[in-house]
């Protein structure tokens, strides 16, 4: 690979993007297909048999054989099935290279392979994917060659969103209708659209290849479940920020070029906080396409790191007692001219629409705190959250010292007469320019903050999908405008009506708002206080999808049905119990194969070590030796109890009913076991000689890559 990146010649090549579609189709046909992109006009066959036709020559060129529906499952992963260009076999032996209109709307994967959540019996195999064509179509190269691959919803035959596209397209049509209309009301007529706009910063973690594959446990379930922590973790803070390893700056190098190919704006690079921890952040697109440059990064991150004999981990803790990884999802409203409906201003006191805006998110979050806590829980997460740089499980709001304020005076006074407003911050060094101090802050342990222009919501998992969290903003938001809007349109003066409006929400939402420390124990006991909701665990968090609240909010927006939130309540309960029981059986796994036979190799060296002392003379001290030995015996002797009694778990598990008894099960019973499964272990790896234990350490792990 030459070592000159030309940014500008890479970025998109390999995308069928807007310059490409203006290049390559007939006037009338680019026209027709940006109306569709736009206005959501339907694309007639005709037009679409055009489109296909030069999307596959295109496609060609660039060297794909094939074309594939991408589409995003509730698996948490992405999904295709590949079909060749090529047509049956002239009389001349002969092939065509063919691609019509219909292949390209859409496709008939086998929907009985994906979970249904109860929506379909599993002999019923009809799906439908149908193509997103606000999300453009890229050739991706990999080991298989070239594919054309197509952004797709998911859909069932009898018309049930099946993926994570779908209810975020729906949401994305509700959001834009009802801003539209509050905007308006503040006398914007010239604006078309209002879209979320979304970035999302991916955390991973990279670890040597060979090291991973000593790992049964990484291997298996993507995080260790046993480990001591090294003498040195990530207490000093020489990590985050700090100079990227060579071996990572290749790496780094190769993900850059590869996203940029497909138009992904991987903006920003660095080290995290923990060791061999490091983040990607793009720059800001509309929800559907950031979502799909997000699945997309994900699979980069992962190829990219078999290349460079590494492996990419994803999941949220793969390390116990070290920073986990999550996926920070940066939201804001904006519109096709450029106005973003967060932005603040100088001062914002004087700002009504800002501040109803604001004001509303409030009353969304506030109302909603379950829903956002829901889409955000993952197996993983539960590791997470609440520990080591991550927010807590308990959502709250973080406003910053200035918009703190003025919400004050919103609500001691009803009127917001200032903005406190920042200061010029004098370095002492003449040679450095002076520079301003902004007036608000940021909040590492906020679940959802404040950050300028935007909300940052922190507590999506590293693997996860954003489609669910910007599914939950999206349609809280619309909500909340719809509300206001009804009672603004109907207002005799709108300026009096807008201002109770907006001290109205302050107040009664102002429980939400918390700029202070989300890690201190106090404030677990406050939000109870508060009466916001405390879900610990992913078990916990998913009957918030199905309650009467829930179900009204997204069938009036027609975001989802009932069907379809108990059907996606149904799959996280089943993929929480599978998770789990694989982590169990890998635990029993690695504990019975490596684990106590290394130990007992090594007390059988210390026990022959004493005999052989003592044979040479009964005077000499063999207490050290004793004593390593009564203390590994007995540690070995704790952990079989507790490998029997979670073995004997995992077999009482089949006796619960799948779905929620199951799921409930697993977190109440088979994780505590889990737990004390592995306390001994990791205990007697600080003890038991590096070259007997069975697998790399923590340190070989996050220090060695």
């Amino acid at each position: 690979m030459s070592d000159y990146t030309n940014v500008k010649e890479l970025f998109g090549c390999d995308v069928f993007n807007d310059s490409v579609m203006q290049e390559r189709l007939p006037k009338k046909v680019y026209k027709e297909l940006k109306k569709t992109i736009e206005e959501g006009k339907e694309l007639s066959m005709e037009i679409a048999d055009v489109v296909a036709h030069e999307m596959k020559e295109w496609a060609i060129e660039k060297g794909a054989t094939h074309y594939s529906h991408w589409f995003q499952p509730l698996t948490g992963v992405t999904a295709e099935k590949h079909d060749a260009f090529i047509t049956a076999p002239m009389e001349n032996g002969k092939v065509l290279l063919s691609f019509s209109g219909k292949e390209l709307i859409k496709g008939e994967p086998d929907a009985s392979s994906f979970p249904s959540g109860g929506l379909r019996a599993t002999f019923e195999a009809r799906g439908y994917t149908a193509w997103d064509c606000t999300s453009p179509a890229f050739v991706r190269h990999d080991a298989a060659g070239g594919t054309l691959c197509i952004p797709t919803a998911f859909c069932s035959y009898t018309g049930e969103a099946l993926d994570q596209k779908t209810p975020l397209l729906r949401s994305m049509e509700a959001v834009n209708k009802q801003a539209l209309r509050l905007i308006r009301l503040f006398g914007n007529t010239t604006s078309k659209k209002v879209t979320p706009s979304v970035g999302a910063e991916q955390e991973y973690f990279l670890i040597d290849k060979e090291k991973w594959l000593q790992r049964k446990d990484l291997t298996y379930t993507g995080r260790t479940l046993f480990g001591a922590m090294p003498p040195k973790g990530q207490e000093m803070d020489d990590h985050y920020l700090g100079t990227i390893r060579q071996r990572v700056s290749a790496y780094m190098k190769e993900v850059n070029e590869e996203c940029w190919k497909l138009g992904i704006t991987a903006k920003t690079q660095h080290n995290e906080v923990a060791p061999a921890q490091h983040e990607l952040a793009p720059i800001y697109a509309p929800a559907n396409i950031a979502a799909d440059h997000n699945q997309m990064m994900m699979r980069i991150l992962k190829k990219v790191a078999s290349r460079h004999g590494m492996r990419c981990l994803l999941h949220e803790k793969p390390f116990a007692g070290v920073n986990g990884s999550g996926k920070h999802n940066n939201w804001s409203l904006t519109t096709d001219d450029g106005i973003n409906l967060l932005e603040p201003g100088k001062t914002p006191h004087e700002n009504i629409q800002f501040l109803l805006v604001l004001t509303c998110i409030l009353k969304a979050v506030d109302e909603h705190a379950d829903l956002l806590r829901e889409s955000a829980a993952d197996v993983g997460n539960d590791e997470r959250l609440g520990g080591n740089e991550a927010p807590p499980a308990v959502i709250s709001v973080f406003l910053g010292e200035q918009l703190q304020d003025v919400l004050e005076q919103l609500i001691s006074t009803g009127t917001a007469t200032h903005s406190k407003t920042g200061e010029i911050l004098d370095t002492g060094v003449k040679t450095l320019p002076d520079f301003m101090k902004d007036a608000t802050d940021r909040n590492r342990t906020s679940p959802f903050a404040f950050t300028g222009n935007k909300f940052e919501f922190r507590m999506v998992g590293s693997r996860d999908s954003i489609s669910e969290c910007n599914v939950v903003l999206n349609t809280i938001a619309a909500e909340v405008f719809r509300d206001a809007c009804d009672r603004l349109e109907a207002a005799d003066d709108f300026d009096t009506a807008v201002h109770d409006l907006i001290k109205e929400y302050a107040i009664q939402h102002q429980r939400i708002v918390f700029n202070g420390n989300g890690y201190a124990p106090e404030w677990e006991a406050e939000a109870k206080r508060r009466g916001l909701p405390i879900l610990p665990s992913m078990v916990d968090a998913i009957p918030a999808l199905t309650t009467d609240k829930a179900v009204k909010l997204f069938e009036s927006f027609n975001v989802f049905t009932r069907a379809e939130l108990e059907s996606r309540a149904e799959i996280q309960y089943e993929g929480y119990a599978k998770a789990i029981n694989i982590e169990a059986k890998t635990m029993v796994d690695v504990a019975t194969k490596q684990i106590i036979p290394a130990v007992i190799r090594y007390t059988t060296v210390l026990a022959e070590s004493i005999n052989s002392v003592k044979a040479v003379s009964a005077a000499l001290d063999v207490s050290v030796q004793t004593s390593l030995l009564e203390k590994s015996s007995a540690l070995l002797a704790e952990t079989k109890t507790a490998m029997d009694k979670l073995s004997g778990l995992i077999a009482e598990s089949e006796s619960h009913e799948e779905g929620r008894d199951r799921a409930v099960f697993f977190r109440e019973s088979v994780v505590p076991a889990m737990q004390a499964l592995r306390k001994p272990v990791d205990e007697l790896e600080m003890i038991v000689d590096k070259d007997m234990w069975p697998m790399p350490s923590y340190g070989d792990l996050i220090f060695e890559v």
